[in-house]
């Protein structure tokens, strides 16, 4: 306890800011490996690294500290390598302009136009039980997804949506991509993601899905030819389940600017500031 007490008393500002970055940086990892593949991986590092320092550093034996020195730039190599699809997301997340902010991607109008076109196509594709997979581009770019797909360039509409993904018409296989609330291209072929393998209620359609949003920060949209079921997929993880009404308020939500989902009510207070009302 005294020496807890000497060292308190000793710190300066610049020791302080120093632990809160350290800390920040950690909860900051933590956080974005929460609910990912990469949890069991880390705790499996993090118990090596508690062993390796007692064994190696605390009883100092010789043949495991030798050992350790040569397995851990190994390990320093390999842990990108396991991790790579959160440090991709992670550096996205840092590179994007107005990250903090947010933003709704494209013109606000067009924007809702096309939320309101996908949940009414969603709403008639799930009573025909007819697949469908809808991606709405974001901050992160799908040129590369969209490319594999075929050109459209076309305004969100409901019977665009259902007539594409008709199982009789030739585009139905592979997803549409929405970028600035205007669909650019269907039949595009997305990444299957390798997580929920256990889960039999993922079919191919769900699993690209998941994939894109791992890969990206889009939002996607799926339908259940088996099922008639409409699910939402962001961050690598999927809302199942929804009705009409649940579905536009998600998609309402996820495409919210950051601030007015954190603080509405100071929004709406600064709002009426700018317009000279002062109730």
């Amino acid at each position: 306890m005294a020496d807890l007490l000497w060292y308190v008393q000793r710190l300066a500002w610049i020791d302080v800011l120093d632990i809160l970055i350290v800390g920040s940086i950690f909860f900051w990892i933590l956080y974005l490996v929460r609910g990912t593949r990469a949890v069991p991986v880390l705790r499996g590092v993090i118990f090596l690294m508690i062993v390796i320092t007692l064994l190696g550093g605390v009883v100092r034996l010789r043949a495991f500290g030798w050992l350790a020195q040569s397995v851990l730039p190994a390990l320093l190599v390999g842990i990108p390598i396991v991790f790579q699809p959160e440090l991709r997301r992670a550096l996205e997340r840092l590179g994007r302009a107005g990250a903090l902010v947010g933003r709704s991607t494209g013109n606000r109008a067009l924007l809702e136009h096309a939320i309101v076109a996908t949940v009414s196509a969603c709403d008639t594709l799930a009573s025909r039980k007819y697949g469908a997979l809808i991606v709405f581009e974001r901050e992160t770019g799908l040129q590369e997804f969209v490319d594999t797909g075929v050109a459209l360039d076309a305004v969100m509409t409901p019977e665009l949506l259902v007539n594409v993904f008709d199982p009789h018409t030739t585009l139905h296989d592979g997803a549409v991509v929405v970028r600035n609330g205007r669909a650019m291209a269907a039949a595009c072929v997305l990444p299957l993601s390798t997580a929920f393998l256990a889960d039999r209620q993922l079919g191919l359609r769900h699993r690209a899905a998941i994939g894109i949003t791992e890969e990206s920060d889009a939002v996607a949209i799926v339908v259940s030819e088996e099922r008639g079921s409409v699910s939402v997929a962001h961050g690598g993880r999927i809302i199942r389940d929804l009705d009409s009404r649940r579905l536009e308020s998600v998609l309402k939500a996820l495409f919210q600017p950051v601030l007015e989902r954190a603080w509405p009510r100071w929004l709406a207070w600064g709002r009426r500031i700018l317009r000279g009302d002062q109730s």
